[in-house]
């Protein structure tokens, strides 16, 4: 099975960017001039795996992201960015069932991941006619995240991995060059030791195992301030408009 995902996982790695170009020579009919931004957020990761299932706010662990926007049009972006943080998970702080108090495994690590997405916006919120200073947005991609700090592994893996990351936010208009962001991504994975916790030998009654054939996840969730290097439409109300007009 884990040479299986290795190889679907190789076959993204290596599509992918032929991906991002066949789309982006489809887009670039659209394009009226090369339209960048920058910016950084801060945030949390999140795990779910072996060692939780839900959501606990307390196992959220700080993170920060950086990244580099360009827009293909007025409704999808292209976007690449960097995250680091800090990834952790125990039994004993979300015991799933008396099997998992029993294991009582834990981990600590830290993340670091580069991802290329596309995102999509569902309102015209670029638009010059428009009166809308917001518009939520879906988004999707390819990731490689390397993890350090896990010292004792139960098995041999590769401390680097692919991933897709997929999720939704909203971006606010604060001026013609600033906008805030709020974000929540999931990365599906195709590794199932992000824990040091994956299938054994059940016989062994020694607990020290999980579900091999449940992949573990990552999720960020976090806050974002975008400069735009061009300007953005910053709509006022018709009755400052008509006010100024006088």
């Amino acid at each position: 099975m884990n040479n299986l995902f290795t190889k679907y996982s190789g076959k993204l790695l290596k599509s992918f960017p032929f991906f991002v170009i066949t789309l982006s020579v489809l887009l670039s009919g659209n394009l009226s001039a090369q339209e960048t931004e920058i910016g950084f957020g801060v945030g949390g990761f999140k795990y779910t795996g072996d060692l939780s299932r839900g959501i606990n706010i307390k196992s959220i662990k700080p993170a920060g992201t950086a990244f580099f926007r360009t827009n293909l049009s007025n409704a999808v972006s292209f976007k690449i960015g960097a995250t680091a943080g800090k990834l952790s998970g125990a039994d004993s702080k979300t015991p799933i069932d008396p099997f998992s108090t029993q294991r009582n495994a834990s981990f600590d690590i830290f993340i670091f991941e580069a991802s290329t997405v596309f995102e999509y916006h569902f309102l015209k919120w670029r638009s010059e006619s428009t009166m809308i200073r917001w518009t939520p947005y879906f988004f999707g991609g390819l990731a490689i995240f390397g993890m350090s700090g896990m010292d004792d592994k139960s098995a041999e893996y590769s401390n680097i991995q692919p991933a897709i990351p997929f999720g939704f936010g909203f971006k606010y208009i604060l001026n013609p060059k600033w906008y805030v962001g709020i974000e929540y991504g999931a990365r599906k994975t195709f590794f199932d030791y992000l824990d040091n916790v994956s299938g054994g030998d059940g016989v062994i009654k020694n607990y020290e195992y999980g579900n091999q054939y449940d992949n573990d996840l990552y999720h960020f969730i976090g806050i974002s301030l975008t400069y735009s290097f061009y300007t953005i439409p910053c709509p006022v109300s018709p009755y400052r408009k008509n006010y100024r007009n006088r």
